[in-house]
């Protein structure tokens, strides 16, 4: 993903919800964007391709790191 943003361009408030959507089965991973449009949040399917190939277990590990830096 040369060249990204990464998720500088999520809100916050939507790291959580894609963090609990998948803890709870509710978004499956590797995400897609029918999960994404299941899930409400089809409207973040561009800034999410960091996140496109990932497994639950490695999509989980990102968003708790990256809402872990924006805490501190």
């Amino acid at each position: 993903m040369l060249g990204s943003g990464g998720l500088r361009a999520v809100r916050t408030d939507d790291l959580k919800a894609i963090l609990r959507a998948v803890h709870r089965g509710e978004l499956p991973c590797p995400i897609t964007q029918t999960g994404l449009a299941t899930t409400g949040l089809l409207r973040l399917g561009d800034d999410l391709e960091l996140l496109r190939d990932l497994d639950a277990r490695a999509v989980k590990a990102v968003l708790v790191g990256v809402l872990s830096e924006r805490r501190s």
